[in-house]
């Protein structure tokens, strides 16, 4: 290996040529990345949907659910099934198991479904939805004043939406806040009983006249001619022309001579927008290959051009650019990189020459680039978190070239020249680097191994820090000895060398006349010493479990849109969702007087504001001026807004969320059961357990109120007349919900054309009594006359997990109580309640579920990760024990370190804390290693074990001492940001710093003591085999020894 060594020393145009390879490498790589706000995640699995028009709950899971069910149940790899099924729609959710083959587990889904013979005759095809994680990247806000109908609202939206389609990297654009179109023929019971046809006559006048068939070809000498009938209605008019019937004196009965046709859009109530404009929001959504800068830049330059040219009455604006906020974070993570790799650099210059600090920063950068240039590679793209991981890592990767360059500093001090101290100071601390890099590595891959939503967050960190160390290595074993082979006794002319010479000897001074009679009392206090070290550690655990640092599975994310959502009983009047709008816009009205007072008139909170109302549901979205510029943070703001709305009396939920992440609530659980009262008394149990609980609020289950039902009941001997249970059905649905009779192609949507009774009449009760029942021979009875009329209460909505109908009940909780009120449930609630509900099965489901089984899986592969660490540190040590003392002193004290410092800076520990504790415990490792390899090397040289420890670790107090205090300055910009952006990113740097900072240590003293006991336990063990009696291990450490220890050269 030295060999090796020597010709990259030697041969310093290799050195360079391979740092300028991988610089170019990397801006390269760096300008062709994708630019994504988040990494983008798929989930392997599919939204199932069937539409029955007309249906009831109950006949959907009867008729198509439950048979869907059992069709996909038999597909291999499936994690979880739940289904809904509402009013004329059944919706089956599969989600598959992460190591899935998509295509082949779609295809067999799709296979599974076409297979199924036994759905009703009206039911349309099944629509099979693949997951995806899609969100907005950019809003434009389409609006109109009242001078522009909805028809050309909606046409000129949609023209934008298919223009911006077609601009470059855009991945898609939707449409939110329309509605579809639908042609309504609407015929009057008067009308049919005067021309005498039914409902169904007219429906097949029209669907048989309507219609563009190809008739075939006729084969010519000239040629081949087709044949096509091309009669297909398309407007009121061509409609209004269709003949409906012809007279017996051979006059024609038009459709328009005896019903209205509506050319609008389909029968549900929406009102949405914006700033009290109707609004259509166009929405820009995000995708694979994503590059949000161009995007956003091309799609600015298309609204620049766009809003000069909008018809009188519309307006355009953009709502919302998710670009500015990329920006901004990268800016942040930027700054706060740059100021961190300042601070390191400052730290190098005060402790070791210029040129060594100026080239360890060099390789700071170097090794950034070649990590660089292999990212685009393992599919990371350029988001806020692999961004985030390049100033995680600032302190971590500047390790081996500190550990190396101070090395070869040493030597060169020693009075070696240039080339030998090169050589001989990078092989001397070869074998620690490379098995500390190693050893952090492994630390590092469980969190890429990871499935769940959480995988492609923890894997883009993980990659960065695992490319960036495998450069970090490569320059500092390759590049750097032929950079400092040059290197030559520090000249003091200057006044900074003579500075910073002071400075360096102060470390020399602290090594020899504190650290070492500290160190020398560890040793032989060294039980005590461990004994202070281990009790630490059980107090830090305290912390943990006495509540004093709380506990989280993801750090919220704060978003600059609060979204605020009510949910109304099914069947509530629209005029009752309008006062509950208006009561929303209220409340944000009586906000902005309230921050208008605070600040005088000068400040602002709300940018925009857009509502939407439709049937039964109320959206408010409410965009917030920037975080710098608003005294309210978001978590505040939504707090203040529930507040002034106030209360919804018959509101079945009401969400506000400020979160970036639309997540589930913290606590969701699924009750089974065949015995639907038995369900029900159950989680209304559950849910007055919940209620109980301070910081617990929002608590609901998904079973929607029941809705008023008519049912019918055919009357003894109607059968006589020819008429069925089925005829009435089907003639009062034609009616009320209406007969799709065709379905035309327009401006890229489809337009479904019914033939149905008139709108006054379908919305009044007392009109069921004029409805007429038609027979086969042509008579015309009432519908009182062979069917009886009965209210009942309804189901609006049947939900069914693992092929059983359930009930979830969810709440929200304040996120410092969400662990506490689980296990208190655990605990002390569902024994009981399991007791008192025998019938009904319980589990976890959503964030509890995917948190625990996050944890099952990341304690399994971080296991695996320290046994092979332990291995590869045996081997290079060739020792059984001291790899369990270089290991176990990293990993349990860097999390008592970390949980000092959550503790001091007020962050709850989260996933993101144990990677920076995983962090931590490599650089600790690293730490480790350094001292117990050149105790190793003393002890070759013929040095007592004691003596070793005291002169190794008075010999790498420097190097020991800047590979933390690097680690620890470099995070310093990023632990004291204020930012609201940065805060979820926050723990990660703490749990690094505070992990390192303890680690450094530990180091110091606690793995000296260690070694200490590990010797006494062998020197125990010795004297029970052998009889012999053995010196003890700190024989040797009194003054005078240590006077015969040669002195450490002045640096």
């Amino acid at each position: 290996m030295s060999g090796f060594i020597r010709w990259w020393a030697d041969n310093k145009v290799a050195a360079n040529l391979l740092m300028i390879a991988l610089i170019i490498a990397g801006i390269v790589a760096y300008l062709r990345m994708e630019r994504e706000l988040e990494p983008y995640v798929e989930f392997p699995g599919a939204a199932i949907t069937v539409v029955w028009r007309g249906a009831s709950p109950q006949d959907v899971e009867e008729q198509l659910t439950v048979r869907m069910e059992e069709a996909v149940s038999t597909v291999e790899g499936i994690k979880e099934l739940s289904s809904s099924s509402y009013e004329g729609v059944a919706r089956v959710v599969v989600v598959g198991n992460e190591d899935l083959d998509e295509g082949k587990f779609l295809q067999e889904l799709k296979r599974q479904i076409d297979s199924i013979s036994t759905f009703p005759s009206a039911a349309e095809p099944a629509q099979i939805h693949v997951f995806r994680n899609r969100y907005e990247l950019m809003r434009i806000a389409v609006s109109a004043d009242e001078s522009v109908s909805e028809q050309e609202l909606k046409r000129f939206a949609e023209a934008t939406r298919r223009e911006i389609g077609l601009l470059g990297y855009v991945p898609s654009v939707d449409l939110f806040g329309v509605r579809n179109a639908e042609i309504s023929i609407e015929v009057s019971e008067e009308a049919l009983r005067r021309y005498g046809v039914s409902l169904s006559e007219v429906a097949n006048a029209v669907g048989g006249t309507s219609v563009n068939i190809s008739a075939g070809n006729v084969r010519s000498d000239g040629g081949n001619v087709q044949l096509r009938t091309r009669s297909q209605a398309d407007t009121q008019a061509e409609f209004e022309n269709i003949i409906v019937k012809q007279m017996p004196n051979g006059a024609v009965v038009r459709v328009s001579d005896m019903a209205k046709v509506i050319d609008g859009f389909e029968e549900v109530n929406l009102l949405a927008t914006v700033n009290g404009k109707r609004t259509i929001l166009v929405q820009v959504m995000n995708g694979p290959n994503m590059n949000i800068v161009k995007m956003a830049k091309n799609v600015r330059g298309y609204y620049d051009e766009a809003v000069k040219h909008t018809p009188p009455g519309i307006t355009m604006t953009i709502w919302q650019d998710s670009s500015i906020d990329y920006m901004s974070r990268i800016r942040l993570i930027g700054s706060n990189f740059l100021m961190g790799l300042g601070l390191v650099l400052i730290t190098l210059l005060l402790f070791l020459r210029p040129k060594i600090a100026i080239w360890v920063a060099v390789g700071i950068g170097t090794a950034f680039a070649g990590g660089l240039a292999l990212l685009p590679l393992m599919d990371v793209s350029f988001n806020m978190i692999s961004t985030f991981a390049f100033l995680l890592v600032i302190g971590v990767i500047v390790d081996d070239a500190i550990i190396v360059g101070e090395a070869i500093h040493s030597r060169t001090e020693d009075g070696e020249e240039g080339l030998t101290a090169a050589i001989n100071g990078t092989t001397m601390v070869i074998k620690p680097v490379i098995f500390a890099v190693f050893t952090t590595m492994i630390f590092f891959a469980p969190w890429m191994m990871l499935s769940g939503g959480t995988s492609e967050f923890t894997r883009s960190i993980s990659l960065v820090v695992i490319l960036a160390l495998t450069f970090s290595l490569i320059e500092s074993l390759l590049i750097l000895p032929a950079h400092l082979s040059h290197l030559k006794p520090a000249s003091r002319d200057s006044r900074f060398a003579r500075f910073q010479d002071t400075i360096a000897n102060s470390i020399v001074w602290v090594a020899r006349n504190l650290y070492r009679p500290l160190m020398v009392a560890a040793l032989r206090q060294r039980y005590l010493t461990a004994a202070i070290f281990v009790g630490g550690m059980v107090l830090s655990v305290g912390l943990l479990t006495n509540g004093l640092v709380k506990t989280i599975f993801f750090p919220e994310t704060e978003s600059d849109q609060i979204a605020v959502t009510v949910e109304l009983p099914e069947g509530t009047p629209y005029s009752r969702t309008l006062e509950v709008l208006a009561q929303i816009q209220a409340g944000e009205k009586a906000l902005e007087d309230e921050i208008n007072a605070s600040t005088n008139g000068e400040g602002k909170l709300i940018e925009n504001w857009y509502t939407r109302s439709r049937d039964n549901n109320v959206l408010a979205l409410v965009k917030l001026v920037p975080p710098e510029t608003r005294t309210l943070t978001a978590k505040e703001t939504a707090e203040r807004l529930r507040a002034l709305i106030g209360e919804v009396p018959d509101a079945e939920t009401i969400t506000v969320n400020y979160k970036n992440a639309d997540t589930d609530p913290p606590i969701q659980y699924m009750l089974n059961s065949t015995d639907l009262d038995a369900l029900n008394a159950a989680a209304e149990d559950l849910m007055l357990k919940l209620r109980s609980y301070d910081g617990v609020y929002n608590v609901v289950n998904d079973v929607q109120s029941a809705t008023d039902e008519i049912q019918f009941d055919l009357k003894p001997g109607a059968e006589s007349l020819g008429i069925t249970t089925a005829d009435v059905a089907r003639q009062v649905r034609q009616g009320f919900y209406g007969e799709e009779v065709q379905r035309l192609p327009r401006d890229g949507e489809d337009v479904r054309v019914f033939v149905r009774y008139p709108r006054s009449d379908r919305e009044s009760l007392d009109f069921l009594n004029n409805i007429r029942i038609r027979t086969a021979d042509g008579r015309e009875l009432p519908l009182y006359a062979v069917a009886d009329i009965r209210f009942e209460k309804g189901i609006s909505q049947i939900n069914r997990r693992e092929r059983r109908r359930a009930i979830v009940v969810s709440a929200e909780v304040a996120a410092e109580r969400i662990t506490e009120i689980r296990n208190e449930l655990d605990n002390n609630f569902f024994e009981s309640f399991d007791k008192a509900h025998p019938q009904v099965r319980r589990g976890n489901i959503g964030r509890a579920q995917g948190e625990a089984e996050f944890f099952a899986e990341i304690m399994t592969l971080l296991l695996i990760a320290i046994g092979v660490a332990y291995f590869l540190v045996a081997v290079a040590f060739k020792s059984y024990a001291e790899p369990i003392l270089i290991l176990l002193a990293a990993i349990p004290f860097c999390f008592t370190g970390a949980m000092v410092g959550h503790l001091v800076m007020g962050f709850p520990l989260s996933i993101l804390s144990y990677m920076g504790i995983m962090a931590a415990a490599g650089v600790a490792v690293n730490d480790n290693l350094v001292l117990i390899d050149y105790v190793h090397q003393l002890r070759d040289r013929g040095m007592d074990g004691a003596q070793a420890l005291v002169e190794a670790g008075t010999r790498r107090f420097r190097p020991i001492l800047l590979t933390s205090l690097t680690t620890f300055v470099g995070l310093l910009p990023l632990m004291l940001e204020r930012s609201i952006q940065a805060q979820f990113l926050i723990p990660i740097g703490v749990g690094l710093a505070f992990g390192v900072l303890f680690a450094l240590f530990v180091t110091l003293f606690f793995v000296p003591a260690l070694y200490g006991i590990g010797a006494d336990i062998k020197r125990f063990f010795a004297h029970l085999i052998t009889g012999k009696h053995y010196p003890a291990f700190d024989a040797q450490l009194d003054m005078k020894a240590l006077e015969e220890i040669a002195p450490v050269p002045a640096e």
